[in-house]
Parts: structure tokens; C-alpha cells; sequence
């Protein structure tokens, strides 16, 4: 049983618009305005289904009691619902607090869910044609890069448009920016397409700072209906990259002959869009693989129960981790057990793709700027350097920032 449901006008207990969905024997409960989602036996499923349906609380409790073959405790279970905050505490008409904010995921984020596609417009896209196309398309990647490696990015050559490197840098930026929204609002579209709303943040993974898309209604929706908005974002990269690919190609082929401005712009492109994609293979992060294994293992709080277990083998856990650890679910145990050493030799994935992709062209941005900055601060191109350096370095500022303020906040 999926979809929201509002809460009853009749009943004892008045709920917020719900969904409860089943998922083996447990219940995935959770209002998508709060973005508040959590696990519990499936008896719950059952008293929050009767009730929403406006059954009384003695019927939900003989439900419950039929269901689980015992009695079930209700008031303690509605003040459990009262402390989730599932209740709708609004006197009057009986509507759902749809002004309380929804549960932050990220430091920076946007308070309301958006739609703005409609969900008919949306599902051509992320059909199984269209899956089929986009899995073609991510073999024809593949197969330009094994066949004509000179077409592979090189940052040392590929990331600086111009010979001017500042202006360059200058130019990546808006790059960058554009290549990161293309593949978030792949997500969102996917989200559509199924009839959800989802929401953009600014969050860090490690030492770099990135853009996201908050896609916690997809708890509403069965486990196999999940996978389309968490490949969305990859989908749309794989097009992208695939069409800067093919053309590229034409040009090396000869068959089409344009400006070398407009082939150079394409490597920058093609630079740009391989390093999100591969950001995004590594499942050893809160990344989109790692969303993809989650949802197929059918874990809860994975990431959690990982640096539980890492603690537990280092000898660093304490005795409120202890029980925080006995108390998780079997399934995030047992996967915990292996991911917690690929999260750890994941560090080395990091570290080699940071000095593939970003090393570079850090490391060649400094080096120009130093000899600028050398001329002093009466000169212009001193601060026209100090600016192209603090655009490159800035988004890597703000994520030490926000990780400092996390630990702070523990």
C-alpha cells in the first residue's frame, strides 16, 4: 500500500497526510512534507493504515491485534506518532500542517519541494526505452575512449580553454556550475516522472563541495520504482557526454571542420563531464551509486552503521555507540561489515581521482597566480589573479568551512 493519505476527520487520532509502504516485515512510514520517514514492524503499518483510512482507535487496535495475534498497546504507540510528529495538531478543519518546514538534509537547502514538470511530460524519459538508449549511449562512451584514447581527457591540456589561464579558470567555472545542474535536474526530472517533488542543497563530501538534490519522497514508493530517480542524474550526464563525444569525434574523423575554439570548448566539456561521472561511480561515497546499493541491499541508515563498525574494530566505540549499533537492523549490519573497509580503501579512489581530475589544474592555477602575485597590489593583474584564484579555490573554502561547522555541531 503506497501513496499519501489524508489524515481522518472522524477518528480519535487525527494523522498527518502519511504514506505507509510495505516493504517485508516492515513498514516504511513517513510524512513527504517534513521529509520525516522512518522503519517499523509492520503492525504499524497496519494501526497508521486503519487509522488514516478514519478508523476509530479501538477498530485500528482490534486490526493491530488480529494482525499481530496478540495485543497491541495503542496509546503508547500514538505517543510514539505524537513525538515523530505525525500528528496533525491543528484545530478546525482537520488539514495537515502543510506549513511545518521540511526536515533539513543538507547546510544549505531550499525550504519547499518543487515540481514544476507534470509527471505525464516527464515518463518518456525515464521509460525502459529510454533506458535502453541511455545504456546504448554509455557503451558508445565507452567504446570512444577504448578506441580512440587521444579523445580521453587530460586536464594538463583539456581544462584551460585559453592560453590566458586565469580567464580560463574563469570560464570552468560556469562550466562546472552548468554540468552539476544538468545532472541534479536529471534527478528531479526522474522524480516527476513517478509524481514526486524534490528539493537542491549544497552539501560536501570530503574535501569538495557539491550541489544535490534532496530526493527523500521516493521513501513514499515501492523499493524497484526508486532506481529511476537515483539514475537520473547519471542518465543525463551519459547523454550529454556522449553528444560532446560524437562530436568531437566528427571532427578528428574530418567530417566536420569547425573553428579549433569550438573543439577546444568541447574537450572542456567532455573534461568536465567524464570527472562528475566517475564523482558519481564511487560507491564508497554518499554518491549516487551508493543510493543505488542502498536501495538494492535494502539498508536503512548503511552509512551509519559503517562508521559504527569501523569504530567497533578500532577499538573507538563507546558505550551509547555500542547499543546504537545492537539496536540497528540486521541487514545494515550485515552489509556494514563489508562496506565499512571499501568505504575505507575508498579513500585511495578519492585521492586518485582528485589527482587526475582537480590536481592539475589547481596546482598550474597557483603556479600562474604566484607569479602575479609577485608584481604587488598596485598592479591590476595582482588582483585579477588573487580573483581567478579564489573562484578555484572557494567552493573548496566553503566545504573545510561546513565541515568545521558539522564537527561543531556534533
Amino acid at each position: 500500500m503506497t501513496g499519501p493519505m489524508t489524515g481522518p476527520m472522524t477518528g480519535g487520532v487525527r494523522l498527518r497526510p502519511l504514506t505507509v509502504v510495505e516493504e517485508g516485515d516492515e513498514a516504511l512510514v513517513g510524512d513527504p512534507v517534513t521529509g520525516t520517514f522512518v522503519a517499523m514492524p509492520a503492525v504499524g503499518g497496519v494501526v497508521i493504515s486503519a487509522l488514516l483510512r478514519g478508523a476509530s482507535e479501538e477498530e485500528a487496535a482490534a486490526e493491530a491485534e488480529a494482525f499481530a495475534g496478540e495485543p497491541v498497546d495503542l496509546p503508547s504507540f500514538v505517543a510514539t506518532l505524537a513525538e515523530l510528529g505525525f500528528l496533525d495538531d491543528r484545530p478546525g478543519d482537520g488539514r495537515a500542517g502543510a506549513e511545518r518546514q521540511a526536515v533539513r538534509t543538507a547546510p544549505i537547502q531550499m525550504r519547499r519541494w518543487i515540481a514544476g514538470v507534470s509527471r505525464r511530460a516527464a515518463r518518456p524519459f525515464f521509460g525502459r526505452v529510454a533506458w535502453a538508449c541511455y545504456l546504448a549511449l554509455a557503451l558508445f562512451c565507452l567504446a570512444v575512449f577504448v578506441f580512440s584514447p587521444s579523445l580521453f581527457p587530460s586536464p594538463e591540456r583539456d581544462a584551460f580553454l585559453l592560453d590566458d589561464v586565469g580567464l580560463s579558470v574563469l570560464l570552468l567555472m560556469p562550466f562546472v556550475l552548468v554540468s552539476t545542474a544538468l545532472h541534479e535536474g536529471g534527478h528531479w526530472l526522474a522524480a516527476r516522472a513517478i509524481g514526486l517533488r524534490s528539493r537542491f542543497g549544497v552539501d560536501r563530501r570530503m574535501m569538495l563541495l557539491v550541489l544535490e538534490t534532496d530526493l527523500s519522497q521516493l521513501w513514499t514508493v515501492p523499493r524497484r520504482l526508486r532506481y529511476g530517480p537515483l539514475l537520473g542524474g547519471i542518465a543525463v550526464d551519459v547523454v550529454v557526454l556522449s553528444l560532446l563525444l560524437a562530436a568531437r569525434l566528427l571532427i578528428k574523423q574530418g567530417v566536420w571542420s569547425p573553428a579549433p575554439a569550438v573543439d577546444a570548448t568541447l574537450a572542456v566539456w567532455v573534461f568536465v563531464k567524464l570527472a562528475g561521472l566517475l564523482w558519481q561511480c564511487m560507491v564508497f561515497l554518499r554518491t549516487d551509486l551508493y543510493a543505488v546499493l542502498v536501495n538494492a541491499l535494502g539498508c536503512r541508515d548503511l552509512w551509519r552503521v559503517k562508521t559504527l563498525l569501523l569504530r567497533r574494530a578500532f577499538g573507538r566505540l563507546t558505550p551509547a555507540q555500542a547499543a546504537e549499533l545492537v539496536a540497528a537492523g540486521p541487514t545494515d549490519i550485515r552489509a556494514g561489515r563489508w562496506f565499512r573497509w571499501v568505504w575505507l580503501a575508498g579513500f585511495a579512489g578519492v585521492l586518485a581521482w582528485f589527482v587526475f581530475f582537480v590536481l592539475p589544474v589547481v596546482v598550474a592555477t597557483l603556479a600562474w597566480t604566484a607569479d602575479r602575485l609577485v608584481l604587488g597590489p598596485f598592479e591590476p593583474r595582482f588582483w585579477y589573479a588573487l580573483l581567478c584564484a579564489a573562484l578555484l579555490l572557494g567552493p573548496y573554502v566553503l566545504a573545510l568551512f561546513l565541515a568545521v561547522r558539522e564537527r561543531v555541531r556534533r
